[in-house]
């Protein structure tokens, strides 16, 4: 039986590797031209369409400016709109254009193929071990106040 340390210890070593894998295959895969927090605000905004800024820079790990500068490129390139919220003018809703609907889509379609490929290695019962463990560890990394994206 692991302990808590032990299973801590095992999250904090396999999700850096996890990440600089789908990091190293997105630069790969030109084709979108996404950077991983620009797939990760469009994945964000897919599932919580109208999300503020502030509720998406906290989401992505970005300073406020960091993020803005993002939001920024992302406009620019005609993949989410920026509204300005008609209850406070100082609240900025963001959401996806079709074109960011398209490229999120393509870029969650090309990752989740690409980790398919890297999970087939697996034994069918070891797929079903990590699978079981992400729906373990699910809700206690989804902050309370956002909803579960529908799958």
């Amino acid at each position: 039986m692991a302990s808590v340390e032990e299973c801590a210890q095992e999250v904090l070593e396999v999700t850096p590797l996890l990440m600089r894998a789908i990091r190293a295959e997105m630069r790969r895969q030109r084709a979108w031209d996404l950077s991983v927090p620009q797939f990760r605000t469009l994945a964000y905004l897919n599932y919580y369409a109208g999300a503020s800024l502030s509720d998406a820079a906290e989401f992505i790990g970005l300073t406020l400016p960091s993020m803005s500068k993002l939001v920024d490129g992302l406009v620019a390139r005609q993949l989410i709109t920026r509204e300005f919220s008609t209850d406070d003018r100082r609240r900025v809703r963001l959401a996806l254009t079709p074109a960011g609907q398209a490229c999120f889509q393509s870029a969650h379609e090309a990752s989740q193929a690409y980790l398919a490929r890297r999970l087939a290695q697996l034994p069918a019962e070891k797929r079903t071990i990590v699978t079981q463990a992400m729906q373990i560890l699910r809700p206690f990394f989804t902050p309370s106040h956002e909803i579960e994206p529908l799958r």
